[in-house]
C-alpha cells in the first residue's frame, strides 16, 4: 500500500487568545498540497518503521515520531512494516509529522478500517492530525481540532512552497506572539477567507528567524496572487492563477537562492 502525506498549509491563521492549558485558541483555514512525504506499507508480524529521504536525518528518534505513535494507537490484527520517505523539512510549518500520521490512519483504514473514536485518537496525537487524516480544505477552531467544512473554490490552484532551510520550533513562535486578538477568521468560500485572512504568527516567526521575511519578500515579487507564511513557519507559500507562472517563479528562485528548499504542486 502507498500513501502520500500531503503537505499542510494554513491559508489563514488567526490566533485569538492564550488558554490556561498552555495552548492557544485558533481559527485557521487548512489546505493541502498534492505532494509531500511518501509512505509505503506491507503486512508484517510486528510494526516496523524505516525512514529514508532528504530529511530523514532530522528525525533523531524515528520510533518516537508520529508514525510510530499513530501505529500504536490504532488496533489491528497484524502489524505494518512502513517505509517513510521524508521529503518535507522538519519543524517547517507544514504539519509534516501530522501529515505522516494522517497517512497512517488512511493506510490502516484501507487495510482494516478505523475505530469509531478515530477522531479523538488523532487529536491526542496533535492538533493538526485530525485535519491531516482527510487532507481536504477545512476550517479549524479551538486548538485546530474542531473542524468545519468550507467551500473549496481553490482546488487545483498552483502553489509554491519555499523554506530557507532553517528549522523553527512551534513552541517558541507561539510564545513570542504578542497576545493581541486581531479579530476572527472571515466567513465564506476558501478564496475569500484566504484573501481577507492573515497569519498572526508571522511577526513572531520573523523575530526568531529573520530569513522568513526574505522568503516572503522574494515570493511577493514573483507575480503571485497570495503570499503568506504557513503555520508557525519557517515555510512560506505563494499561490498563482497559472501553473506556468509558478514554474517560472520556481526556476528563478532556484537560480537566485539555490540553498532554499522548494516544492511545487497544486491545492487539493
Amino acid at each position: 500500500m502507498r500513501e502520500t502525506a500531503y503537505a499542510k498549509i494554513n491559508l489563514a491563521l488567526h490566533v485569538r487568545s492564550r488558554r490556561e492549558d498552555g495552548y492557544h485558541e485558533l481559527e485557521t483555514l487548512f489546505a493541502f498540497v498534492d505532494a509531500g512525504d511518501e509512505l509505503t506499507a506491507r503486512s508484517a508480524s510486528i510494526d516496523t518503521l524505516t525512514v529514508t529521504g532528504e530529511f530523514a536525518s532530522q528525525l533523531s528518534d524515528p520510533f518516537g515520531n508520529l508514525v510510530a505513535q499513530a501505529l500504536s494507537r490504532l488496533p489491528r490484527p497484524n502489524g505494518l512494516a512502513i517505509t517513510l520517505e521524508k521529503k518535507l523539512p522538519v519543524a517547517a510549518g507544514l504539519g509534516g509529522g501530522s501529515a505522516d500520521a494522517g497517512a497512517v490512519f488512511r493506510l490502516v483504514r484501507e487495510a482494516h478500517g478505523l475505530p469509531d473514536d478515530w477522531r479523538e485518537r488523532a487529536a491526542r496525537l496533535g492538533a493538526d492530525v485530525p485535519a491531516c487524516v482527510e487532507s481536504v480544505a477545512c476550517i479549524g477552531r479551538g486548538t485546530g481540532t474542531d473542524l468545519e467544512p468550507v467551500e473549496n473554490d481553490l482546488a487545483g490552484t498552483a502553489v509554491l512552497l519555499v523554506n530557507p532551510r532553517v528549522p523553527l520550533a512551534t513552541g517558541p513562535v507561539f510564545a513570542a506572539w504578542d497576545g493581541q486578538d486581531r479579530g476572527p477568521l472571515p466567513e465564506g468560500a476558501a478564496s475569500g477567507v484566504a484573501g481577507e485572512g492573515r497569519n498572526d504568527l508571522e511577526a513572531a516567526a520573523i523575530s526568531l528567524c529573520p530569513p522568513v521575511a526574505e522568503v516572503l519578500s522574494t515570493l511577493a515579487g514573483t507575480g503571485a496572487d497570495l503570499v503568506r507564511m504557513s503555520g508557525s513557519g519557517a515555510t512560506c507559500f505563494a499561490t498563482y492563477r497559472r501553473h506556468g507562472v509558478m514554474h517560472e517563479a520556481a526556476e528563478k528562485l532556484a537560480s537566485d537562492h539555490p540553498r532554499w528548499w522548494q516544492m511545487q504542486g497544486k491545492l487539493r
